[in-house]
């Protein structure tokens, strides 16, 4: 009887697919390192360490900025619907908004993706979204992991995760404390549901079946905001922000404000997307639907109110700020003025 030999592959783990990615994402790689201000001009996709040179960025007293996130159950979505060349751009914009809340210029990112078996043309797909998210934020992907893990995850389950490194001068960081009674709360419209409260979204359609209209908006990606942030943060036309991600609008509003002050919102004057009156309608309560879902605001901007004007022109006609609040000094904490129009 013959011996049956065991090998890390009849475990289910392909190290030499998972080389054929390795050089697929190199090449992909090669492609925009020139483009890319410090990033060395060596293949540092598949060392052990990725490489980026600071040397060359003139920005007087640097700090350096790290943000990691992933998508949550979006991607579970994503799987259903078998389309991932867009959830990558989900990932990069997860880390990246949350970069430039405080002023910093997003530099390289990092993936890592975990899943039960390698295809490789799936992977592909996710890859390509992540090189499209680092594009539209002028960035660099200068590494990551992909870890194949059979019995941690079934044959066609993955999950990401992301990290990315930016750069702020000292004197230019978005600081809560620069925040004083009377500026205004500008909304910067969402795209949709971004990659929040995707738990939810999921709960509810196990139920109810999405209107045909509304279909493209489940996996529409996430807005990057960095190109017009940044613009208003090198202009100092900015005095914080807030990125609206899990726990919506007021919470993460919360944390741009100084204690002593007080966030007053217009939610009447929120522009509510389709997507989320339909969401709404589906026996949602308007408190749940506030913390879970951005609900049409995909970042916030505090200015002073005679800065409006300039600041709107940075903006194209679909993402242009506009006034939701401001802040007063009272005994309150928060004063929630008006309600959602769905």
């Amino acid at each position: 009887m013959k011996k049956i030999e065991n090998s890390y592959k009849k475990s289910g783990v392909n190290i030499s697919l998972a080389n054929k990615l390795v050089n697929h994402i190199s090449k992909l790689s090669k492609k925009d390192v020139k483009k890319t201000r410090g990033a060395f001009k060596t293949d540092v996709i598949g060392g052990f360490g990725s490489l980026f040179d600071l040397s060359n960025l003139k920005i007087k007293d640097p700090v350096i900025v790290s943000c990691t996130d992933g998508v949550g159950t979006k991607i579970d979505l994503a799987n259903k619907l078998k389309k991932f060349d867009t959830i990558g751009i989900d990932l990069v914009a997860m880390c990246v908004n949350d970069l430039i809340v405080q002023g910093a210029k997003p530099l390289f990112f990092l993936d890592y993706i975990a899943v039960g078996k390698l295809d490789l043309n799936k992977t592909k797909k996710i890859l390509k979204g992540i090189f499209d998210g680092c594009k539209l934020s002028n960035c660099k992907l200068i590494g990551g992991e992909t870890a194949e893990m059979p019995g941690i995850y079934s044959k066609d389950k993955f999950d990401l995760a992301g990290f990315s490194v930016g750069i702020v001068s000292k004197r230019k960081i978005l600081d809560k404390n620069n925040v004083k009674k009377g500026d205004i709360i500008l909304a910067i419209p969402s795209t949709g549901i971004h990659s929040n409260g995707y738990s939810l979204v999921r709960s509810i359609l196990k139920k109810n079946k999405i209107p045909n209209n509304l279909k493209n908006e489940l996996l529409k990606p996430t807005k990057i905001y960095s190109k017009e942030i940044l613009k208003l943060t090198n202009k100092n036309l900015i005095k914080a922000a807030a990125h609206i991600t899990g726990g919506g609008l007021v919470e993460n509003l919360l944390r741009s404000v100084p204690k002593k002050l007080t966030l007053n919102i217009d939610f009447e004057k929120i522009k509510v997307l389709k997507i989320f009156k339909w969401l709404k309608s589906k026996n949602i309560s308007d408190q749940e639907m506030i913390k879970t879902f951005n609900c049409g605001v995909g970042f916030c901007i505090i200015v002073n109110r005679n800065k409006i004007a300039k600041i709107r022109k940075y903006f194209p006609r679909k993402f242009k700020p506009y006034e939701i609040g401001y802040i007063s000094k009272d005994f309150k904490k928060v004063n929630i003025l008006g309600s959602l129009k769905w």
